[in-house]
């Protein structure tokens, strides 16, 4: 396994590299605004990854409108599951395949939304329909597309990667957000959902306390996530791909965080 974290896509990329270099990494994940989806930014990344020997696993797509991360407006807002919104984000996430090919970027990963549980829900097949041409797209960009766990149950996600067809699809695991949104333990998940994961999210977290809001992000070993025996399973299982660190906070506390999580990670992974 190769432990990563997440940048931001900023005008200035040879200053984010080396933060990266500076933790001590070379993997990464990268998110951004897709207003910096230019050829120069992408051939800048090709450029700089190549001779600082940076590898980027996989690029985040965001979603123009409206975001509530939460439990009321969250299932109206987040992702392609709304209708009004569905159009605008097909959109952006073939944008973003267009512009991670350029940088030579192989994954694509999104949150969906609150998939429906209930494949005769009315909502289902439009949301699989928008997927099948995400997917498509990317297939024809040679990349493969990544669910990002979090809104949806696990057996729901199995079901929409089976209905998709499984091919050039797979799930960045975040065993956060499974906690954060109360839809599942991230360790009884990889029985449903881990011959797909691609790439994960070292992330910690705790259940919701109430109906509204999401449970609280805390910084990786104090939270519910039991990451040893994650790790232990994830080994059985074959996982060998990358480990991205996701601290959503800002400033030096995230800086000493994720230099934290690198070090618990090593641990984990170096363990037989």
């Amino acid at each position: 396994m190769t432990i990563g974290a997440i940048l931001s896509l900023k005008p200035n990329m040879e200053e984010v590299f080396r933060q990266l270099k500076a933790l001590g990494l070379s993997y990464c994940q990268l998110s951004g605004p897709s207003e910096l989806y230019t050829d120069e930014m992408a051939g800048n990344i090709r450029a700089i990854t190549k001779r600082e020997g940076i590898t980027i696993t996989t690029i985040f797509s965001g979603w123009p409108g409206p975001l509530v991360w939460d439990f009321i407006e969250g299932p109206i807002t987040i992702g392609i599951v709304p209708p009004e919104y569905r159009m605008a984000r097909v959109e952006e996430t073939v944008k973003t395949s267009d512009f991670a090919a350029k940088a030579g970027i192989a994954q694509v990963a999104t949150h969906v939304g609150f998939i429906p549980e209930s494949p005769s829900d009315p909502l289902y097949p439009g949301v699989v329909a928008a997927l099948r041409h995400i997917v498509g797209h990317c297939k024809k960009n040679g990349q493969s597309f990544l669910f990002e766990t979090g809104q949806e149950t696990p057996i729901t996600l199995r079901r929409v990667i089976e209905d998709l067809g499984r091919d050039g699809i797979g799930i960045n695991f975040d065993p956060a957000n499974l906690l954060m949104y109360g839809k599942a333990n991230p360790l009884d998940a990889l029985d449903i959902i881990g011959e797909f994961i691609r790439d994960i999210h070292a992330k910690d977290g705790e259940y919701p306390i109430n109906g509204r809001e999401l449970g609280v992000e805390k910084p990786l070993g104090q939270g519910r996530v039991n990451f040893p025996a994650l790790f232990a399973k994830l080994k059985q299982q074959g996982y060998d791909g990358p480990v991205t660190i996701e601290r959503e906070i800002s400033g030096d506390q995230q800086k000493k965080d994720i230099l934290m999580a690198a070090e618990i990670l090593r641990g984990l992974i170096t363990q037989p």
